[in-house]
């Protein structure tokens, strides 16, 4: 029986959960072959330039999906807090409610860093400036606005990587919580 070919954007979301598992170091050919039940040869024939193409794609990939879903909204809804609060939403279900790591800020922090640099700095940059420019159509002076986005965007990281270190993901729903209140917006009942 023939195999059907994968698409591309399912062997991207089974290449990055390898990625968030063993992080880019640890994820050799062979255990994303065994993830993607590709060989070496069909894996080059998707991602040519290998386990970095790999990882530029699913970077891509991920931040393709927070420009949809995030940082437009942020951006462009007429309502500031209604993108804010999208915003909140939209991380809570991708993040699935703190149960997945940010692979990019896996990046940032390992040895591949480097490698990344540039894409790394443009997804948080671009999130810090988003939410930056809907607090102040919110009403925040610029500077304070600045600020706050900064706290909100660390606070979501910092709160991924405590719940996973102390394994409760109610770790994550309570800085939720407590980041929408801190945004000004209502809380969740």
């Amino acid at each position: 029986m023939r195999r059907i070919a994968p698409e591309r954007a399912d062997l991207l979301a089974i290449v990055a959960e390898v990625f968030r598992e063993h992080g880019y170091e640890g994820a050799s050919l062979a255990l994303i072959g065994a993830a993607t039940r590709l060989g070496k040869g069909s894996l080059y024939h998707f991602f040519p330039g290998g386990k970095e193409e790999m990882a530029r794609a699913v970077i891509a990939h991920i931040d393709g999906w927070f420009e949809d879903n995030v940082f437009a909204p942020l951006r462009d809804s007429p309502d500031p807090r209604g993108g804010i609060e999208h915003m909140i939403e939209a991380t809570d279900s991708y993040f699935r409610s703190g149960r997945r790591v940010c692979l990019i800020g896996a990046f940032a922090l390992d040895e591949s860093r480097d490698l990344f640099a540039d894409q790394i700095r443009s997804y948080f940059g671009r999130w810090v400036v988003h939410l930056a420019g809907a607090l102040e159509r919110s009403g925040h002076r610029p500077g304070e606005a600045s600020e706050l986005a900064e706290e909100a965007v660390a606070a979501i990281q910092g709160a991924l990587t405590l719940a996973r270190a102390a394994n409760d993901l109610d770790v994550f729903s309570r800085a939720l919580r407590r980041l929408r209140l801190r945004l000004g917006l209502p809380a969740k009942t």
